[in-house]
């Protein structure tokens, strides 16, 4: 528990409590009569309503679309599974301004729908909604997936062969192995949406704002930072009482699981039912996935010869003074922070999960999993500043380091970690490993022949959210990037917000570059499978 509680002093608590503390603080007296006075307003009681069921909204419709394609991908077995796997998790890289763009040119004035059947959806909720399901349907699919692939089959065949329907032996047997998977999944998405920033800005116009904009606002153009503070602080209460929440009614559930190799689970599609439903996930990637991802793909050839745009990105004055580097640096960037990120993220997470699944971990431990989600429901803003504001001076003089950039981004990927490793170490039976104890192994041979095994699995889901994240992350990397070292998401961001034609044509190609990189890096991970053990473990 050392290092991990460590980085999250160091690396989130102190950040946030310094911004917040230059908010309510004035003249060294604490002035808490501000939370009275900014939560008594009738604007900001309507971002907190909208906020609320928005984000409640784009959780149960996420978990309603892609809980059909988790199934598929862990049971069924189909040429070009593995490409699919990968196609998925792409849009949850893009950085939301972007995807927010696609979907306007799809709903807006002049997109798409507009063209076929005059119909507009842009500064509508349902926009919104659906660029959400968009951004989060990776998240179910492989975290529920990652679980379901690994469960036996055979117990949901021995219910049928007792009598029970298909439907009965499904609800009453795989769900309830299925639920700690289902509520992590749950709870990421409703951390995504709670803090949505890009997306409403972008589709929801004027008259929808969510927390997370609202911060922006108040700090950004209002120059209000006790506003911002208090409206920090109940952004934080709020995830951690869901936080709470979530840990007092999951763990009663995470039982001792039958897990076997999650390669011998696929199968082909057997009747016309399962037919189906490979159909209605292939249409629903193709309609909801693949169709924003090819209007920026089209749009990012334009220019007289369909390839002015990426020669554009090769001269950084082409971005009207927007770079002091070529905009095509940004690539390398990217990837060598995300390459540290994702290390980062696989240590710190690992242990923490280790930690918190120990049978005699205390209850402050076991709470420790809660605390470990908190950077996914803060304003990455608020983050963005206090690391501005906080490692400026000895012994924490990191601004001109490049290590800043990886850490922030490693803080949102540390989350995605421990929830996809948490169920899975849950589901290990105690039993195996005190028995290997007894026969004289060490802790460090247990964890290697026994819980290694059963999570290998999920360490490579885990590192592809990890170094996914990373790729994408834009609220606090883009205050503490450098100029001269800017990653793809900073870099699309800046040219989108100078005008002119090539500016955003350039924006378009980085995104078409953004995706490749990640569907190549995620095919990649997807080939790499852990060495074929024979029986069960």
């Amino acid at each position: 528990m050392a290092l991990p509680v460590v980085f999250f002093a160091v690396f989130f608590a102190y950040p946030v409590a310094a911004i917040v503390g230059r908010g309510l603080r004035t003249d060294g007296v604490w002035r808490f009569g501000r939370l009275g006075e900014v939560l008594s307003r009738p604007d900001i009681l309507d971002v907190l309503w909208f906020t609320t069921w928005q984000a409640c909204a784009s959780t149960a419709l996420t978990l309603l679309v892609a809980l059909p394609g988790a199934y598929v991908l862990a049971r069924l077995d189909f040429p070009g599974k593995q490409v699919l796997r990968a196609v998925v998790t792409v849009p949850f890289v893009l950085p939301t301004v972007v995807v927010g763009t696609a979907f306007l040119a799809l709903v807006g004035r002049g997109g798409l729908l507009d063209e076929l059947w005059g119909v507009r959806l842009d500064t509508t909720v349902w926009a919104i909604l659906l660029a959400h399901v968009f951004f989060n349907y990776a998240v179910v699919v492989r975290t529920v997936g990652g679980l379901w692939a690994q469960l036996d089959p055979r117990q949901e065949e021995a219910a049928r062969v007792l009598g029970a329907s298909r439907l009965g032996a499904w609800r009453r047997v795989t769900l309830p192995a299925l639920a700690p998977a289902v509520a992590a999944a749950a709870l990421m998405v409703f951390l995504f949406t709670y803090t949505s920033f890009g997306i409403v800005q972008i589709l929801g116009g004027p008259a929808y704002a969510t927390l997370e904009a609202e911060i922006y606002r108040q700090t950004a153009q209002l120059l209000d930072l006790p506003t911002a503070a208090v409206l920090t602080l109940v952004q934080f209460v709020a995830v951690g009482a869901i936080l709470a929440v979530h840990t007092r009614t999951v763990r009663g559930r995470e039982t001792a699981l039958r897990l076997v190799d999650a390669a011998g689970t696929a199968r082909r599609p057997r009747g016309a039912g399962q037919w189906a439903l490979l159909g209605a996930v292939l249409l629903t990637v193709a309609l909801l996935l693949l169709l924003p991802l090819a209007v920026l793909v089209a749009r990012s050839f334009g220019g007289p010869d369909g390839l002015t745009y990426y020669r554009a990105l090769q001269d950084a004055g082409a971005g009207g003074g927007t770079f002091l580097v070529p905009p095509v640096e940004a690539i390398g960037n990217s990837l060598r922070y995300a390459l540290a990120a994702t290390a980062i993220a696989l240590v710190i997470g690992g242990l923490a999960a280790a930690a918190v699944t120990r049978r005699r971990a205390g209850r402050l431990v076991r709470g420790f999993d809660a605390l470990l989600m908190l950077p996914l429901g803060v304003s990455a803003v608020t983050v963005g500043f206090g690391f501005l504001i906080t490692l400026d001076e000895p012994p924490l003089d990191l601004r001109s380091s490049w290590i800043l950039v990886p850490l922030a981004q490693a803080l949102v990927g540390v989350p995605f970690v421990v929830r996809t490793m948490l169920p899975v170490l849950r589901a290990v039976d105690a039993r195996l490993r005190e028995a290997a104890s007894v026969l004289g192994a060490s802790p460090w041979r247990v964890w290697r022949e026994v819980d290694l095994p059963l999570v290998r699995r999920a360490l490579l889901v885990a590192a592809g959210f990890a170094f996914a994240v990373s790729l994408g992350e834009f609220g606090a990397t883009v205050f503490i990037a450098r100029p001269d070292n800017p990653t793809l998401p900073v870099a699309v961001a800046r040219l989108l917000g100078r005008p002119g034609e090539l500016n955003y044509g350039q924006a378009m190609a980085l995104s078409t570059i953004l995706m490749v990189v990640c569907a190549v890096a995620l095919l990649l991970l997807e080939r790499i499978r852990p060495t074929e053990r024979s029986g069960e473990f």
